[in-house]
């Protein structure tokens, strides 16, 4: 029997109540309702209640009114009852509310910025160059002009340093002139009075992240994204003079060769300077000579893309807002 109830997957005790069921209950009680040896009665029941409430105006946790009641010679049920009891009580609202943790922190303004043209907004940031030794790092400075996406300035330190920042800054103004905001994270080095006084001597606005918050500063993650993408990244750098002259060959051919996907598949440098509009004719007359050659190939006539008019940080969060 055990062999042909395993075959056809009974257990022993199916087969058992199919051959001999069980007399059905006319008004069958459920579990929960049916009165057992052990189940606590209603008196007892309503006292434990009662005492939980009486505990809770008086702002005392549930295990106090019952070590008080056992400390006065009442026994009425288990620790594990009373708590039972209380989270079935209806009214909740003379319960102990627990305080939590209020932020003091004042909270800071999202950052938005808008730029129609290069030379308005430049993002910076500073990302870690791994070294053979462990828990040290070299230290990449980078500042990038978020309409054009050219890097603007760059160096590479062994160290985080304010006055290193701002002679970045002082060496980019000089060469591209000074935007009107600088936006950066909320590191130590990027909110210094050293560089904000540099910056604000040449009518610079500063903006950094917010605290907890990724993805305010765009720009400079992607570029850094780029560089340590890219299959030449060795990915560790044996000394700083190792370290700087592969920022110098990256540096120049991000500005210079790379397509920026963000800017129509045009090189920064070329939509910093306005040279992106005569390559722009050359690649629309190609498009549309391949579209005469082959209109089945398409829906209708193309649109060859350009870098956008406008870009920004959270400005699209704002009118969405």
């Amino acid at each position: 029997m055990r062999r042909a109830l395993t075959l056809v997957g009974l257990s022993r005790s199916t087969w058992h109540y199919r051959r001999n069921p069980r007399v059905k209950t006319e008004h069958p009680v459920h579990q929960r309702d049916r009165k057992y040896p052990s189940r606590i009665d209603t008196t007892d029941r309503a006292r434990v209640e009662a005492l939980i409430d009486t505990g809770w105006q008086a702002g005392n946790s549930v295990d106090h009114s019952f070590a008080t009641a056992w400390d006065n010679g009442s026994m009425m049920a288990s620790r594990r009852s009373w708590w039972r009891i209380a989270a079935a009580v209806l009214d909740q609202r003379n319960r102990p509310k627990t305080p939590t943790k209020k932020s003091t922190r004042t909270p800071r303004p999202m950052p938005v910025h808008t730029a129609t043209a290069p030379g308005q907004v430049w993002s910076w940031d500073i990302t870690d160059l791994h070294s053979p030794w462990r828990g040290a790092s070299f230290k990449a400075y980078s500042i990038i002009d978020i309409h054009s996406r050219l890097i603007a300035g760059w160096r590479v330190e062994e160290r985080e340093s304010d006055h290193l920042a701002a002679e970045m800054f002082e060496t980019a103004i000089q060469r591209y002139g000074a935007p009107s905001f600088v936006h950066a994270d909320s590191g130590a080095a990027m909110r210094s009075n050293t560089l904000r006084n540099c910056l604000t001597a040449h009518g610079v606005e500063l903006t950094h992240n917010r605290p907890y918050v990724s993805n305010d500063n765009p720009f400079s993650e992607s570029e850094f994204r780029t560089m340590k993408y890219r299959p030449n990244y060795p990915g560790m750098f044996s000394d700083i003079d190792a370290a700087r002259g592969h920022l110098t060959d990256y540096v120049d051919w991000y500005n210079t060769d790379h397509k920026h996907s963000g800017i129509a598949l045009f090189s920064p440098a070329d939509v910093h300077s306005g040279n992106w509009r005569n390559l722009w004719t050359d690649r629309d007359r190609a498009h549309q000579a391949y579209y005469d050659r082959h209109p089945e190939r398409f829906r209708r006539r193309p649109c060859t893309p350009q870098p956008p008019a406008t870009v920004g940080i959270n400005n699209n969060r704002l009118q969405t807002a």
